[in-house]
């Protein structure tokens, strides 16, 4: 089983992943937590390449650099877990390169499918959760996150990025209805948390 999060930075995904394997691992399941980028150490290295602020990365060089630290974790990680039968949860997946690239970064969504082919190697969640939160809510929440560290590259891209970012999410969900669940973020994490559990269920009884 392959399960995915995705959101914009401050919705939430993270904090609702880790409550999701905890659930499954009360029930008995083995799972393998990663994200994107990382979860391998060349993964990890081209992470920080992203998201340093010393950096000026062009979009089509992010797009490669996303799906290439994406091709090694499928490679080393994720496909060797999923033939193991764990369940594997990712904090962001392919999804992120068409929200984010492709819609956030406006890059020709051809092209953008194109190397999310390349990267994944056919290996696709069979259930994506994507955690819907406005922009200001999300942007206030950052400004209380625990760590206290300042915006990434990322981060620092803007309202108008994450608008169109988060409607590329929303144009995902209405041309995949099967895979791609949308949850309103907005609300208690309990409550986040039991809708998601309930989408689950009859995948564990199959």
């Amino acid at each position: 089983m392959f399960i995915s999060f995705e959101g914009i930075d401050g919705s939430g995904k993270s904090t609702q992943l880790g409550m999701l394997r905890a659930w499954l691992e009360e029930r008995g399941r083995t799972v393998l937590t990663v994200r994107e980028p990382g979860a391998t150490h060349l993964s990890e290295s081209i992470r920080e390449i992203l998201l340093s602020n010393k950096q000026t990365i062009t979009p089509t060089a992010e797009l490669l650099l996303f799906s290439a630290a994406r091709t090694h974790l499928v490679e080393t990680v994720i496909r060797p877990a999923l033939e193991r039968g764990d369940v594997v949860l990712c904090d962001r997946y392919v999804d992120s390169t068409t929200a984010y690239q492709g819609h956030g970064r406006q890059l020709d969504l051809e092209q953008v499918a194109l190397c999310n082919r390349l990267a994944t190697q056919g290996v696709l969640p069979s259930l994506t959760f994507f955690i819907d939160v406005p922009y200001d809510e999300a942007q206030l929440r950052m400004q209380f996150h625990p760590t206290g560290t300042e915006p990434d590259r990322m981060e620092r891209s803007g309202r108008d990025f994450f608008e169109r970012v988060r409607a590329g999410y929303l144009s995902i969900a209405a041309s995949e209805p099967q895979r791609f669940v949308v949850i309103p973020g907005v609300q208690d994490r309990t409550a986040i948390h039991e809708q998601i559990c309930a989408q689950i269920v009859p995948m564990l009884r199959g």
